[in-house]
């Protein structure tokens, strides 16, 4: 599923019920046509052609919303093995508190609000008319270790870019985990059309910076005194990837 693309339902109801699904998670059916009141032949009867169409599944009897989104990788390093796949609502605790953590050690400002933004709706991904927001975590025993994140508002003369922040818990940084969530984001955003991926890190981050220039990331501008970190003035960096 191209993520641009505009969202065209046929139906009042059918743009309803998706629209309540897209904004919970995940939900049971039973629990969406009684706040949505619709009468259950409808309700059956909208759910069937979301499904047919690919914009909604139904998953150990919840319904969400169809992401395209590739498969679960797994990679194995001399004395580690995780796992790379799209995320699922499940995983948001794991990520808020991956992203937390990864945020207060190296003031990871636009991380941070992501972490913020996700933990407030309750929602994890995101795919509408105003924007769309796609999650990649890392595992190591089904634990979050690691995540890729890309937003995108679906306005048309930013259609073309997405934000993207990503990280990976101390403990497991040193075995590639971070280089193959940069990859299997940018190969997401590739492939749904986005033309140029940015974020933008404090000037202090040298981590960061180094990581990502080590992935053909380039410096596009530098904002002075952007940030107010422990009392002190810090740089903002904007860096950016075409694809």
């Amino acid at each position: 599923m191209v993520f641009s693309e505009t969202l065209e339902f046929g139906h009042a109801d059918r743009r309803r019920i998706y629209e309540y699904v897209e904004r919970h998670g995940t939900v049971e059916p039973d629990e969406a046509r009684s706040q949505l009141d619709i009468d259950p032949s409808g309700f059956r009867h909208h759910v069937a052609i979301l499904k047919r169409d690919g914009r909604l599944e139904e998953t150990d009897g919840k319904l969400r919303v169809t992401i395209d989104a590739g498969t679960e990788e797994e990679y194995v390093t001399e004395d580690l093995e995780f796992h790379i796949r799209p995320a699922r609502q499940e995983d948001l605790t794991g990520i808020v508190g991956a992203i937390r953590q990864v945020a207060e050690e190296k003031t990871y400002i636009e991380a941070e609000s992501v972490a913020d933004e996700i933990d407030h709706e309750e929602t994890l991904l995101r795919h509408n008319e105003l924007e769309s927001r796609m999650f990649f975590v890392a595992t190591v025993d089904d634990e979050v270790v690691g995540w890729v994140h890309l937003h995108a508002p679906e306005l048309e003369k930013l259609s073309h870019t997405a934000e993207l922040t990503v990280g990976v818990l101390e403990g497991y940084r040193g075995h590639g985990i971070g280089s193959h969530l940069l990859s299997r984001g940018l190969e997401w955003a590739g492939s749904n059309g986005y033309e140029k991926v940015y974020q933008s890190v404090p000037s202090t981050n040298e981590e960061a910076i180094a990581f990502l220039e080590e992935h053909d990331w380039e410096t596009e501008a530098v904002r002075e005194d952007h940030y107010k970190l422990n009392g002190r003035d810090v740089d903002e960096v904007m860096m950016a990837v075409e694809l």
